[in-house]
């Protein structure tokens, strides 16, 4: 026990704290220290210090909740904004946003001026953003806006929520607002980037100094020679990034350059290799070239990485048109529509699969499964047969082999053994 607790334990609780302040100086973090300090702080009456000290344990440790308890004690009677501000902390780090956004109101209406009002109006924002009333949040940055505005970042937050709920136009029309009335230049980049989205590549060359969006703005004006020196001069500089290799994608695809675009594009993806846009490049250009199958297959790969699966499958279905005798698109489907709960059209075209591929045992076991399913233990155990044939060691085939050919008849404790068996993390 050293010196600071002895004194403590012996109420001696002034030369207590003139220790543990000596032992502050060499471990201005220790939460522990901070923590027994404000303690006795409080016990000696020193209110002042005490709070300073749980600060100093927020600003280390911010979900300190006892931190915050001591405080809100302490200003419970004393200043209702800073005991408002900090209940509703406490709320949102308890997972309590209701709670919190209830607080930060509260914490608003007792600031003494607009200006203090501002840390619980951001917070206000913040967690009205994050609960997606994306209304409330707007009309709370907006109230920012006219009492913080030196803050360009506030227009930035607005373009972002206008974007959500208005559109593109709106996000531009607000950054336009504070640039041309605050004079705001810090974002032009966002700015620029916006322009390019929405089709006014001028626009953002006029104020981009990023040389990747120069090019990107030359390569949407038709400018594609200029665009490239552009991309040229900076190689070394940004060649490890992924944008650099999707705008010569670009550059290529715009030259009717393919394979050069493919290129790019491979190498593209081993910098961003869970991107979208890696498959929805190649599909343009396998548009281009004509090749539908592989268009709309790479379709289907992009709404996959897009989590809308319904798309995906419509630009599956459309690339088996133009090629029903490919395995791997076959079992593609088969397995989209199984996750989406189609069994009897993912049976179809594991069927399918089987007579494309008869040694695909993937497709052997689910139609083996499918069969027992519907109470077609003839038809299942064909399917096992076929796959016993091709590996007879395979690990399925020995667990439910033998069971499914004594099985019995159709409900019997023998069929139900296989259902359990083979279902059985369904089932559980």
């Amino acid at each position: 026990m050293n010196t600071a607790e002895q004194l403590e334990q012996s109420e001696k609780y002034e030369e207590a704290y003139a220790e543990y302040k000596k032992m502050l100086m060499h471990k201005p973090d220790d939460v522990d220290l901070l923590t027994r300090m404000a303690h006795v702080a409080l016990i000696i009456g020193n209110k002042s210090e005490a709070k300073q000290i749980y600060a100093r344990i927020l600003e280390v440790d911010p979900s300190n909740i006892m931190a915050h308890e001591q405080l809100l004690d302490l200003f419970v009677d004393e200043d209702k904004f800073k005991y408002y501000l900090l209940r509703g902390n406490m709320h949102a780090l308890q997972q309590q946003m209701s709670y919190a956004n209830s607080d930060y109101k509260k914490a608003i209406s007792h600031a003494k001026d607009a200006q203090e009002a501002l840390p619980a109006r951001y917070l206000h924002a913040g967690l009205c953003e994050g609960q997606g009333k994306y209304q409330e949040a707007i009309d709370e940055y907006l109230r920012i806006a006219e009492d913080d505005d030196k803050n360009a970042m506030v227009y930035v937050k607005l373009a972002e929520l206008y974007e959500k709920t208005e559109g593109i136009i709106s996000a531009i029309q607000t950054l336009e607002r504070g640039k041309r009335d605050n004079g705001f230049t810090e974002y032009d980049e966002v700015l620029a980037g916006l322009y390019i989205r929405n089709s006014q590549p001028e626009k953002a060359l006029a104020i981009t100094k990023n040389e990747l969006t120069k090019a990107r703005a030359l390569f949407d004006m038709g400018d594609n020679d200029k665009g490239y020196e552009v991309l040229m001069s900076v190689k070394s500089k940004y060649e490890q990034e992924h944008t650099f290799h999707s705008l010569l994608a670009q550059y290529y695809f715009q030259k009717n350059m393919y394979e050069e675009a493919f290129n790019e594009i491979d190498e593209f993806e081993k910098l961003a290799p869970n991107s979208p846009l890696i498959y929805q490049m190649r599909a343009l250009i396998y548009e281009q070239k004509g090749d539908s199958f592989n268009e709309h297959v790479n379709w289907g790969k992009y709404n996959i990485l897009r989590n809308d699966k319904d798309v995906a499958l419509n630009e599956y279905m459309t690339a088996y048109r133009f090629n029903s005798k490919n395995a791997d698109l076959i079992e593609t489907i088969a397995s989209l529509l199984e996750s989406e709960g189609d069994k009897t059209k993912a049976a179809e075209f594991y069927e399918r699969l089987a007579d494309v591929d008869p040694k695909n045992t993937n497709a052997l076991e689910k139609l083996t499964e499918f069969r027992i399913s519907i109470g077609d233990k003839y038809g299942a155990l064909d399917y096992m047969e076929k796959l016993k044939e091709l590996d007879p060691r395979n690990q399925y085939v020995e667990a439910n082999y033998e069971k499914l050919k004594n099985g019995g008849s159709f409900g019997g404790d023998g069929l139900l053994s296989i259902f359990k068996n083979i279902f059985g993390r369904r089932m559980r």
